[in-house]
């Protein structure tokens, strides 16, 4: 804990004492940020804590950084009347604290964050996420892991997730109603976020429930029934809004005689724990202990016991990937067979719902979770959709309320539809941690910190790596790094690493033979994804071969070929892999010392690992031996060799200081012409030192395409080519780079060494001073 010699004041909060120091005898001022929201969704109104909880930190003397934003529900005005310093660099604040994930290039180095990462389970959609907070030498905190002894969290906006969930299920099922052709109370309820605050969405709760008394709902359509899945702060939230329905509670055993015999005049409600639906696989008793620890032998009865008697299920458990779903995919089918349906008296425009089965409002909104038809997220902007278990299996999609199959709702920021709300609550719980938070040092090994038990179990990563207790989720990747299925059926599997410039002709090369599919792999999931985008058998894999270098053998083991575009330095760890499991590979990168030394074992395992075959070098390979092969042919020799070859953009578009276009990694480009030289000329070898070769006296201007107004510099090492080439006769050989006229003058400003400009960022190439 944070301490002064003077005590201005303390707080509780949650059963916490909090001590505050009074900085005028602090020689330190802690200073915190709370930052703009800018991650996902236009909704995303929330903050960490309001003004009056800035104005009890900032009068404790810390001073508190806010990034300006209109967006937010709390003012920027709020916020400096409490004295926060509006400001949008945060570089100040050691600890930063968000609601959502951070955008990547927003990402601080060494600081401490606080955030929902959305991380824990190996989100492949936040993995990139993990690995640049890894990368930048962050520490991050994730409030779902703050946790009491008991392991009930103790900060989260699940409260105001459940109410907002709920307002918005009863907002869907009266449009459902009204497609399925019934008129009924809950089609005067709103979606939550129209509501200024909650107490303005229970009052049309409680007139819609007045009407239900009244006996205004439909006959033909039977009792409907409300299964909450859970009983923490989420189902507690969404219980708080039902109570104002006329509710009757039953215990699950119970549902389906309320389901079938029930007064129509009210709705019916259970609650669902473990013990009601997990079973023991070949019986006996449900033991929490043995199956929080060995959950596998367990499996749910859910779908057989209380489903079929379910008008509407909400979803607001915490599942992990090892436990049992309680709605598989054909559990759901079975639910939206028809079988279910309540059979009650109907008549012409009075019709039976097609099943019981109306709506699921899965709040925990975890794709793939729980509930494994669930996939995606919905949005508040479109909240709902219709599954249809039928329509060949596969999720079917609808903006429509009409049609077959069960209204779904999966917001996954649920809570910002009642933005103050949510964020007096959160910060209500969260405040009392924050002294403690503002002794975190990024820089000081997480070992050491002095962190209490609860905070130090929430801390994800730390000093460039995951926390011993987290470290699962690298094991975890790997189990849930998919194959797409339409690589893994294809005749031909190409594993492209890399999604750059070069990437894009490659793709649409192999995309002219239907029988070829290709895995795109990329640190950037972004440009995979549109990359992957514009074939049918082209498939998107988010990976970073720097900080998961395992996880490359499953992905190898899956092709028949590597295509690496990735940086020079990379191709040996995937060669090593494509040797252990006997797959040819091709780069278009210079054969490096580490590549040439697996050549045995390439041959060993009876692979191909070919390099050197893009442009340069490759093409100007390729006819230069072809010369050589002529020359031989007529019994000539060769003597001098000079090859000359560059990429460059057309003459109306190098309309720019260095007249080139990148189409490969600009930091390597210019990289390059830092580097060393050499050749041999009239059979004397030629060195140029490093930071020496775009000097004026080794460029050469190049009168062979005059039209052109062309110059060259020599290329790395030529003279190892005498003997590759096989022309020891030869007593000049020079390979060297094409450039227009004026590229080397400016070219020659590249300076590796990191610019103060550039201070924080990555290592670049900066320009020098002349």
């Amino acid at each position: 804990m944070w301490r002064a010699t003077s005590i201005k004041q303390a707080t509780k909060y949650v059963g916490r004492h909090v001590t505050y120091c009074n900085t005028a005898r602090t020689k330190t001022t802690r200073v915190m940020g709370i930052r703009r929201e800018d991650y996902g969704s236009q909704w995303e109104r929330r903050a960490p804590l309001n003004p009056l909880h800035v104005k009890e930190l900032v009068e404790s003397g810390v001073k508190v950084l806010v990034q300006p934003s209109n967006r937010r529900a709390y003012t920027m005005q709020d916020y400096q009347e409490a004295g926060a310093v509006i400001q949008e660099d945060m570089s100040e604040a050691s600890l930063i604290l968000g609601v959502k994930q951070v955008p990547i290039p927003h990402l601080m180095p060494n600081k401490t964050y606080c955030i929902f990462s959305h991380t824990i389970k190996a989100q492949k959609e936040n993995m990139p996420l993990l690995d640049a907070i890894i990368e930048k030498n962050i520490r991050l905190i994730d409030y779902e892991k703050i946790v009491d002894e008991s392991g009930k969290r103790v900060v989260a906006f699940g409260k105001f997730a459940g109410i907002a969930g709920m307002i918005n299920i009863l907002h869907g099922i009266g449009l459902r109603l009204l497609a399925l052709g019934h008129h009924s109370p809950f089609i005067h309820i709103a979606a939550a976020h129209n509501y200024r605050n909650s107490g303005m969405a229970t009052q049309a709760v409680r007139d819609a429930g007045y009407e239900i008394a009244l006996g205004l709902m439909p006959k033909s359509i039977g009792p409907l029934t409300f299964v909450f899945m859970g009983s923490g702060n989420v189902c507690q939230g969404a219980e708080e809004v039902i109570r104002h329905l006329p509710v009757t509670y039953v215990e699950p055993k119970d549902l389906r005689k309320v389901a079938e015999q029930g007064d129509t005049r009210k709705v019916y409600a259970t609650t669902v724990h473990r013990k009601d639906h997990i079973v023991r696989r070949g019986g006996g008793p449900f033991v929490r202990e043995e199956y929080d620890a060995h959950p596998e032998l367990y499996r749910s009865v859910f779908s057989e016991k209380i489903a079929p008697w379910s008008s509407c299920i909400v979803n607001g458990i915490f599942w992990n990937t090892n436990h049992p779903r309680f709605l598989a995919n054909m559990d759901t089918k079975m639910l939206l067979s028809g079988d279910t349906v309540a059979k009650m008296p109907e008549m012409p425009g009075c019709p039976n719902l097609p099943h019981r089965l109306i709506a699921i409002c899965d709040i925990t909104a975890d794709p793939g979770g729980s509930i494994e038809f669930i996939t995606d997220c919905s949005s508040i902007e479109s909240p709902f959709c219709l599954y249809d278990a039928d329509h060949k299996h596969e999720i079917f999609k609808s903006l429509r309320f009409s049609g077959d199959g069960v209204l779904t709702c999966s917001i996954d920021n649920m809570p910002t539809q009642l933005p103050r709300e949510a964020t007096d609550f959160f910060g209500g719980q969260f405040h009392s941690f924050i002294p403690e938070l503002l002794t975190s040092d990024a820089s000081v090994p997480f070992e050491i910190s002095n962190f209490s038990k609860t905070i130090g179990d929430a801390v994800i990563a730390s000093n460039g790596k995951l926390t011993s207790k987290y470290e699962y989720i690298s094991s975890l990747r790997d189990k849930t790094m998919e194959i797409p299925v339409s690589v893994s059926a294809a005749k031909h599997k190409v594993l492209l690493l890399g999604s750059g410039n070069m990437a894009l002709s490659t793709c649409d090369y192999l995309m002219k033979d239907g029988s070829v599919a290709v895995t795109v792999a990329s640190a950037d999931k972004e440009e995979a994804e549109v990359l992957a985008d514009r074939w049918e058998n082209t498939s998107p894999v988010y990976h970073n071969v720097e900080t998961h270098e395992d996880q490359l053998d499953k992905l190898i083991k899956e092709h028949d070929l590597v295509m690496s575009l990735l940086p020079l330095r990379f191709h040996p760890a995937v060669a090593k892999k494509c040797v252990q499991h006997k797959v040819n590979m091709v780069t278009t990168s210079y054969v490096s010392p580490q590549m040439r030394a697996l050549q045995q074992a390439a041959v060993d395992a009876n692979i191909c690992l070919v390099n050197e075959v893009g442009l340069d070098p490759g093409i100007d390979h390729m006819l230069a031996m072809e010369s050589f092969s002529q020359i031989k042919e007529e019994g000539g020799k060769v003597t001098s060799f000079e090859s000359w070859c560059g990429g460059l953009p057309a003459p109306e578009f190098s309309d720019n200081p260095l007249r080139y276009k990148f189409n490969w990694s600009p930091a390597a480009a210019l990289g390059s012409l830092v580097r060393d030289a050499k050749y041999l000329m009239d059979g004397e070898e030629v060195y140029i030192p490093p930071g020496m070769l775009m000097d004026a006296k080794n460029v050469k201007n190049m009168k062979f395409l005059p039209g052109f107004n062309l110059e060259g510099y020599p290329n790395r090492d030529s003279t190892s080519y005498v003997f590759s080439y096989g022309i020891p006769t030869a007593h000049t050989v020079i390979r060297g780079t094409l450039r227009y006229k004026g590229f080397c003058n400016q070219a020659g400003l590249v300076d590796e060494r990191q610019h103060p400009m550039l201070n924080g960022c990555y290592r670049v190439c900066s320009s020098r001073s002349s």
